[in-house]
């Protein structure tokens, strides 16, 4: 086989010996193939690994929305103290005779909440 008709045979997508399907029947085919496995794996991968982590994130947003001073936390980097100040970005926070001005984002959990005072 010449390299030209090599080159017509492959831009045609068949072979000499396996014509083209008839039109429709590739469809047909993938209806009933790959793409019913392809459209679950992307459900599965949704519930599995997409949707608990936005969750997850709404969580910790609200968490730092209702964050008031103390409030006894843990940071990301595994530092415990009591809030002593919230600002739109940042919280100080007190650990043994320490005072800390960490990231909101920091805060991992609120381990006690304050008294509230009414």
């Amino acid at each position: 086989m010449t390299f030209s008709a090599l080159n017509t045979v492959l831009a045609q997508g068949t072979t000499p010996n396996h014509p083209a399907p008839p039109a429709g029947q590739g469809l047909e085919q993938l209806l009933k193939g790959p793409l019913p496995m392809l459209v679950l794996m992307v459900v599965v991968f949704y519930f599995i690994l997409i949707r608990p982590q936005q969750k997850k994130t709404k969580e910790h947003e609200q968490l730092l929305k209702t964050l008031k001073p103390k409030d006894k936390v843990v940071t990301s980097g595994g530092v415990m103290g009591i809030v002593v100040s919230v600002q739109e970005k940042t919280v100080t926070i007190r650990s043994a005779d320490t005072k800390l001005e960490v990231l909101k984002s920091a805060v991992a959990e609120i381990t006690e909440r304050a008294a509230s005072e009414a």
